[in-house]
């Protein structure tokens, strides 16, 4: 489990914004939406700035702009040539991800995918210490993991005692801590949107695209958070014993809801006021 908040402090008005990305002309500008409306719901103080692509249509910025969102466009991002096969072809586009650290008018970030839901006040995440990068755990066990020695065994962070990692067996350590990049926390700078930039260039892709990327940059500087900040979904089913179901506050839905996991009426509650969102 991850450790509990600590290191909030008291501070004035903050320069700060909840970020999230889209990228063409799919239905996933309904998901910010959504987002935008969810943020409004739990009284949030903070403006949502979504990051496009140049190929996100002018209807779906105006649709935006009429939820209250902040609308700016980026120059794509794209990875070294290489013959990697991401978990998901998508995933390459999410690279330009890497450009929101550019947006410096702003001290702090809480970036946010567009398929997530927010059902609490979150605000509070802005006030966190300086100098960290906060994110949640991910799990090892979904099918997307299948590439990796962790799903191999069946070793996944969440639960380490469950499956122990054969450091013995297999001569290398347990891998280091692992974040979801669907949510996270850090302050946009102008030295790291070009350190970012400059170390992708030498780094060949990996199968989960700007995630690992983001894990490997900010390794040394990662805290985690506790799950209720990015549920993804399959924690239901795969580690109910570390979700907490009435407290959580961010919702991630990059997995279908499946029959097991979670009742029957927050499934309800999810899906309802994820479908009133749009």
């Amino acid at each position: 489990m991850a450790p509990m908040l600590k290191g909030i402090v008291e501070d004035a008005p903050k320069r700060a914004a909840y970020v999230t990305f889209l990228a063409g002309s799919g239905d996933y500008w309904k998901g910010v939406v959504g987002l935008a409306k969810g943020l409004r719901a739990v009284n949030s103080a903070y403006p949502l700035v979504v990051a496009v692509l140049p190929d996100v249509p002018e209807d779906h910025r105006r649709k935006l702009l009429a939820q209250g969102c902040l609308v700016r466009e980026i120059v794509p991002v794209y990875p070294p040539e290489s013959q990697t096969q991401f978990a998901m072809a998508y995933y390459v586009i999410n690279y330009s991800k890497l450009r929101i650290w550019e947006f410096v008018e702003y001290e702090r970030i809480v970036y946010l995918d567009a398929d997530i839901q927010v059902f609490d006040n979150i605000d509070h995440l802005f006030d966190l210490d300086k100098g960290s990068f906060y994110a949640v755990m991910d799990c090892f066990c979904e099918k997307t993991w299948s590439h990796t020695p962790q799903h191999k065994i069946g070793y996944c962070q969440q639960c380490p005692d469950r499956v122990v990692w054969p450091e013995r067996e297999l001569g290398v350590p347990p891998p280091p801590l692992y974040f979801n990049a669907g949510m996270f926390v850090h302050e946009p700078s102008l030295a790291t949107a070009k350190a970012l930039l400059d170390k992708l260039v030498v780094t060949d892709p990996t199968p989960f695209a700007e995630q690992d990327f983001l894990n490997m940059f900010f390794r040394d500087v990662y805290k985690p958070i506790p799950p209720v900040y990015n549920l993804v979904l399959a924690m239901l089913w795969r580690h109910p014993e570390n979700v907490e179901l009435e407290k959580v506050k961010v919702v991630h839905y990059c997995a279908a809801v499946r029959s097991r996991g979670g009742t029957p009426a927050r499934r309800r509650t999810w899906t309802g006021t994820t479908s009133r969102c749009l």
